[in-house]
C-alpha cells in the first residue's frame, strides 16, 4: 500500500491510499469514493481484492473524505461542491479517470462526473453501487432533521436510532419502537463498526443532507459516460434500486445491474461476486 496526503484548494488536506501495482498508469487506475459514517480503512479488503481481481498492472486509489481518517475535517460552508473539489483533487494527482462509488460516494461520484464532463477531468468509466442520490424524490430525507435534533441535543444514542430507522425503511429494525432502539444503540455504539457510526454522526449530518435532502431530476445526469453501470443489492433497500432505475432509463447506453445476493454493506465487505463484476466491468 502507497500512502500519501493531498493539499486541497481551500487549504485542506485528503489521505489518499493506493492498493495494487505502484506506478500504475492513468488508465489503469480505479479511484473509490466511500460512504457514510466509514472510512478509508474500512474499504481496505474491498480495494485489496480489486486490484487483484483487476490484475497485474492495475491500481485502486482510496481516499478519506472530509472529516474522517487522516483528512481534514468539513470546511465552513461545506457543500457537494466541496466533495467534487476534492474528487477532482484526487484525480489531479493520480492521473486516473474510472470512477466507483459505494452509498453516499456513489451521489459524490454522479454529481462530479455530470459536472466534470467535457472537461479534463471527464471520466471514462464510472460505476456506483447503492448511490445515495434522491432521484426525484426516490429516497424520502424526512428522518434527518430528527436525526440532526438528537445530535444537537447530545442524544448520540437517539440519533443512531432515527439514521438506523431512516436508512433501512421497512427493514425488521425499522419497526423496533424509537426508545427501545435508542437505549440498544446505547450498548453497542461502543463496539466495532457502530462506534465508528457514533463517531462520524456529526460529520455525517451535513454530508447527507448535501446528497440526499434535495430531489434533483433524472435528467440532470443524462451526460453521464455512456456504458455507466449502476449495480444494486437484491438485499438492499428498495429505494436504491428505485434511484438506479430512474438514473438507468435517463443516461443513454447505460447498464443497470442487480447482484443478487448482496446487501448494502457488501462493498466494503468485499463479497466476491460484487468484486468479481466491478473488475470486470474496469477491466473491459
Amino acid at each position: 500500500m502507497e500512502e500519501r496526503t493531498l493539499e486541497t484548494d481551500d487549504g485542506g488536506r485528503l489521505a489518499l491510499y493506493s492498493y495494487g501495482t505502484a506506478g500504475a498508469p492513468p488508465q489503469r487506475r480505479v479511484l473509490v469514493v466511500g460512504g457514510a459514517f466509514l472510512t478509508a480503512l474500512i474499504y481496505r479488503p474491498f480495494a485489496m481484492a480489486l486490484a487483484s481481481g483487476l490484475g497485474d498492472g492495475w491500481a485502486v486509489d482510496v481516499y478519506d473524505r472530509r472529516g474522517r481518517g487522516q483528512s481534514s475535517g468539513q470546511p465552513r460552508g461545506y457543500s457537494m461542491a466541496t466533495e467534487i473539489a476534492d474528487v477532482r483533487t484526487v484525480l489531479g494527482a493520480t492521473g486516473g479517470r474510472s470512477i466507483f462509488g459505494h452509498s453516499l460516494g456513489g451521489s459524490v461520484v454522479l454529481n462530479a462526473a455530470a459536472e466534470f464532463a467535457g472537461t479534463e477531468h471527464e471520466a471514462s468509466k464510472l460505476a456506483v453501487y447503492d448511490a445515495a442520490v434522491n432521484i426525484e424524490g426516490s429516497i424520502n430525507p424526512s428522518w434527518l432533521s430528527g436525526f440532526e435534533e438528537a445530535l444537537n441535543a447530545g442524544r448520540p444514542d437517539l440519533a443512531m436510532a432515527r439514521a438506523k430507522k431512516g436508512l433501512a425503511p421497512g427493514s425488521p429494525l425499522a419497526r423496533v419502537p424509537e426508545p427501545v432502539l435508542a437505549a440498544l444503540m446505547a450498548v453497542v455504539s461502543r463496539t466495532g463498526v457502530n462506534r465508528l457510526f457514533r463517531e462520524l454522526m456529526p460529520t455525517a449530518v451535513g454530508e447527507l443532507k448535501a446528497a440526499m435532502e434535495e430531489p434533483l431530476s433524472a435528467a440532470d445526469f443524462s451526460g453521464l459516460p455512456a456504458g455507466t453501470c449502476f449495480l444494486v443489492g437484491a438485499k438492499s433497500p428498495d429505494y436504491y434500486k428505485v434511484t438506479a432505475t430512474r438514473l438507468h432509463a435517463a443516461v443513454p447506453g447505460s447498464e443497470l445491474k442487480l447482484s443478487p445476493k448482496c446487501e448494502h454493506g457488501s462493498v466494503p465487505a468485499a463479497v466476491k461476486e460484487l468484486v468479481s463484476d466491478i473488475a470486470g466491468y474496469f477491466r473491459a
